[in-house]
């Protein structure tokens, strides 16, 4: 009897294995096959000569990663950032008085450096036939997978923005402590839905904050002088002391993880998701995710899921369509900074 029932479990685990494998392949074509608008995925195939635009990409983005892990996170938030602000453009790279790349939100953006390497190993092959627009996208994928997340396609065919205004910036990214409904309506105005938000908000699993972002739920939570009551007590704890009340000391401005998982080091999984189902996020509005009852069943099921890495995926290439420049609209510079003719001033 007992080995009647432990080959029923077996196979049981089997037929879940399968159920599940099928699942993330039908999920990988449907993010292949997946084109929005004019953008397609090999775009560039075959008009570069004998160079592959994304290894190229891609060789850079490795090269820089072995040096330095943070510019996975990096990578991805400069994506968010020129996404967010009147589409995939590529207009927070331009270097003018009042481009977005002078706003406040945007001032501790890096990355920068990496698209314009990538840009110059590209136009040596192939003078003024890919986008910088493109190379965000291109790089924000491979710095997903370098991060420990899935391999997506990523669809290329986007031209660069004419315009970069820094004053489009504060009102197109949500901020540190915006409410949940305030952020889902930045979202919905991209035509992004509440599973895409929150499944982009899985790019905070590598990345970093520093304390002057979130000081305020440590020692005086909306001017009750008291600390954010949600927040797990012993994380309040080892927060305070990394980040003393005192803003004379140069510890003020130390950074700390987003995901604080005490057993592993920041990895793109869904280990955020369930820090944060303990109480555990370090920024109000990542807390906010699992505590709001809008959003608390989908932060659940994602830190239950076993294809998080398709998912958020997913997520990226549909955030990577936003408002796109495509055909003869916009160009294609010659260099990421600046716009051909006339340059931006």
């Amino acid at each position: 009897m007992s080995e009647r029932v432990d080959h029923i479990w077996k196979m049981k685990k089997v037929k879940q294995a399968v159920a599940l494998l099928i699942l993330r392949l039908c999920l990988l074509a449907n993010i292949a096959g997946l084109s929005h608008g004019a953008l397609q995925v090999g775009f560039y195939r075959g008009k570069c000569g004998i160079a592959d635009v994304e290894m190229i990409v891609a060789g850079v983005v490795t090269a820089r990663f072995i040096r330095d892990p943070t510019v996975v996170a990096a990578l991805i938030r400069l994506q968010f950032h020129d996404c967010f602000v009147n589409g995939c453009d590529a207009s927070i790279l331009i270097d003018a008085t009042n481009s977005e790349k002078t706003a406040i939100p945007n001032l501790t953006i890096r990355g920068y450096d990496i698209i314009d390497e990538a840009k110059a190993a590209v136009e040596g092959f192939c003078p003024g036939v890919v986008s910088c627009a493109d190379l965000i996208a291109i790089a924000a994928r491979d710095a997903v997978f370098l991060g420990g997340g899935g391999r997506y396609e990523v669809q290329t065919g986007r031209r660069d923005g004419l315009v970069s205004l820094a004053q489009s910036v504060s009102i197109s990214i949500p901020g540190p402590s915006a409410s949940i409904p305030q952020t889902m309506a930045v979202f919905a105005n991209k035509g992004l839905n509440l599973t895409d938000m929150v499944l982009l908000m899985g790019g905070h699993s590598v990345g970093v904050a520093h304390c002057s972002i979130f000081k305020d739920r440590l020692y005086n939570f909306r001017s009750t002088g008291r600390p954010d009551p949600t927040m797990d007590s012993f994380l309040a704890n080892k927060l305070r002391a990394r980040c003393p009340l005192d803003t004379t000391t140069t510890a003020a401005n130390n950074t700390v993880d987003l995901d604080q998982n005490p057993f592993q080091i920041p990895f793109l999984d869904n280990s955020y998701y369930r820090q944060l189902m303990l109480n555990r996020g370090v920024l109000e509005i990542d807390q906010e995710l699992a505590l709001h009852p809008l959003t608390r069943a989908t932060v659940m099921s994602i830190a239950n899921a076993l294809d998080f890495p398709i998912q958020f995926g997913a997520a990226m290439v549909k955030m990577g369509a936003i408002e796109v420049l495509t055909g003869m609209q916009g160009e294609i510079r010659r260099f990421c900074t600046a716009t051909n003719w006339p340059p931006f001033t």
